[in-house]
């Protein structure tokens, strides 16, 4: 069985990915794609974590775990997502480093399915953005008590998929930038759900529709409606041409409100997301999904 993994991070998703793919469950049954519901196993699944690091899993661990999320008899790929895989938004970053407890967590996850392939899918975001989002969703009030002493500029996600390519180079692991999503939804969609570009699914530009204005959003949908069957690559320069010109820049601009942080240090975070994304299509056994 393949088993996938969509691990955050926070604050990138809120749920967007499993409940399109929920939304299509009948469809992608037909693949053998297994979709379960989340209530079914998030608990579940961080309980067989913990007694996995505590005391080891028994030898029937992994029948019982898929039988007790999926009802669908026979399944060729079970996807589980869950921001929280990796650790707690206050435990997402520590010691200069975004999700420390990574690779050990996919060690963890190796224990539950030991013999079937698993895939990571990973969205990653602006460091000035993502850190300021997640101090919002822990007990912290400052950013220096979230950081813990650490230097944000020193801060790297190609640091995080590094190790956990070194820990686990039998795990492919998929990459896309938080801020492209809208552009890229289907195939993040498609490759999580490991189907054909051609399968046509409900949602395909819903994250679309969030950040384009009414009249954009009209006309997009009859410039398709008139327009069917075009590539990924038409359907991509079709969706930038829109939001060149219907944006919604209140859906779109985030505002920066970090106590000690300057508009210099957000230029240069920003700047070196960009350096660091380059840095991650250079390592290997890693797919970036890019526009």
């Amino acid at each position: 069985m393949q088993v996938v993994i969509h691990a955050g991070a926070h604050s990138t998703d809120d749920d967007r990915l499993v409940n399109c793919l929920s939304d299509n469950r009948e469809i992608l049954a037909e693949f053998g794609t297994n979709v379960p519901d989340p209530g079914k196993y998030r608990r579940l699944v961080r309980d067989t974590l913990h007694q996995a690091q505590d005391s080891g899993l028994s030898a029937d661990a992994r029948d019982v775990l898929v039988d007790a999320i999926s009802h669908e008899g026979a399944v060729d790929r079970l996807v589980l997502s869950n921001a929280g895989f990796f650790g707690t938004p206050k435990m997402a970053v520590g010691g200069g480093q975004f999700y420390g407890a990574a690779e050990a967590r996919l060690g963890l996850f190796r224990q539950m399915f030991p013999d079937d392939d698993i895939e990571l899918f990973f969205a990653i975001r602006n460091p000035a953005t993502f850190l300021p989002a997640l101090l919002d969703n822990t007990p912290h009030k400052v950013m220096e008590k979230l950081l813990r002493g650490s230097d944000p500029t020193h801060m790297r996600w190609s640091e995080m998929v590094a190790r956990i390519r070194n820990s686990h180079p039998d795990i492919p692991v998929t990459i896309w930038c938080n801020e492209d999503t809208p552009l890229i939804w289907s195939q993040v969609v498609r490759e999580v759900a490991g189907i054909d570009p051609t399968v046509e699914f409900t949602g395909e530009f819903s994250l679309l529709m969030e950040i384009m204005t009414r009249p954009g959003q009209q006309r997009f949908k009859a410039y398709m409606e008139r327009h069917p069957g075009m590539t990924e690559v038409q359907k991509r320069r079709v969706i930038t041409a829109f939001l060149d010109k219907f944006a919604d820049e209140d859906a779109i601009e985030e505002e920066l409100d970090v106590p000690g942080w300057t508009a210099e240090l957000i230029d240069e975070l920003t700047e070196m997301y960009d350096e660091d994304v380059y840095e991650i299509e250079r390592i290997q056994g890693v797919q970036m999904i890019t526009p």
